[in-house]
């Protein structure tokens, strides 16, 4: 059992390395993100043996992959329209690495990538400069009218203009946020519920002992909620990242 409940977002150095005074040790946010990435290489690599791809007639396997690769699909045809149909590849891998870092942070004694801000930040500041860069090549300087009001005047525009540039700024930063302190509120409380509950189970006594199941209900509840959570946070971030991404390439 850990001794804090904070105790289980610690990054811990399971392989101490440095070298010219860069720390390159082996970590367990490392390890869980090569745990994904393993994870990723067989799912391709059997939906390849199986040739998933090629039946005309779906069996289970390409019907389960369907109903995976449905929802970023209904999110980039719903906010990108057909412009946005390549970008789809990437939208669909987004929704994957979220959603799976999401929910293997579920899993007892694992770790859960989402829940350190610098993790949701290095996505989110990601993606919105890959977004700038998308539309400044498709509309070089024009790309500044998402921080100018259309039709102000310049006494007005020189009030606007700053408030529009720090709304424009903080969109990274609140996309990153969201994700880090739901995936971290959850976890903690879920941790503070099991700790009070193996507490009560050596208290002492029967009466301890038999109390401590409210604690246990209580936890199976919140667990089906951060399930619930795990999945609502990845559609939010993806579907903020579709409208971002379509606001850069049709100028909203």
């Amino acid at each position: 059992m850990l001794l804090a409940p904070l105790e289980q977002f610690k990054i811990l150095a399971l392989l101490p390395l440095d070298f010219l005074n860069f720390d390159l040790s082996v970590t367990n946010i490392l390890i869980m993100g090569f745990v994904i990435l393993i994870f990723y290489y067989f799912f391709l690599f059997f939906l390849k043996k199986n040739n998933v791809y090629f039946y005309y007639v779906p069996n289970m396997n390409q019907q389960f992959f369907e109903l995976l690769s449905k929802i970023p699909m209904q999110l980039v045809y719903s906010n990108l329209n057909k412009s946005g149909e390549v970008f789809y590849p990437f939208i669909c891998f987004l929704f994957f690495l979220i959603i799976s870092c999401n929910l293997i942070g579920l899993i007892p004694y694992s770790f859960t990538l989402t829940s350190h801000i610098a993790i949701t930040f290095l996505l989110s500041f990601s993606v919105f400069i890959g977004i700038n860069i998308i539309g400044y090549k498709k509309h070089h300087f024009a790309l500044f009218s998402l921080i100018i009001p259309a039709n102000s005047s310049i006494n007005l525009a020189l009030i606007l203009v700053p408030i529009e540039f720090v709304s424009y700024i903080a969109k990274p930063i609140s996309l990153g946020m969201r994700l880090f302190i739901n995936l971290m509120a959850g976890h903690t409380l879920l941790k503070v519920i099991l700790g009070f509950s193996w507490s009560l189970i050596f208290g002492g006594g029967v009466f301890y002992f038999l109390l401590h199941i409210i604690p246990l209900c209580l936890l199976t509840i919140l667990m089906g909620l951060e399930l619930g959570v795990a999945l609502i946070q990845t559609y939010v971030f993806v579907i903020l990242t579709c409208i971002y991404l379509n606001d850069s390439i049709n100028l909203h």
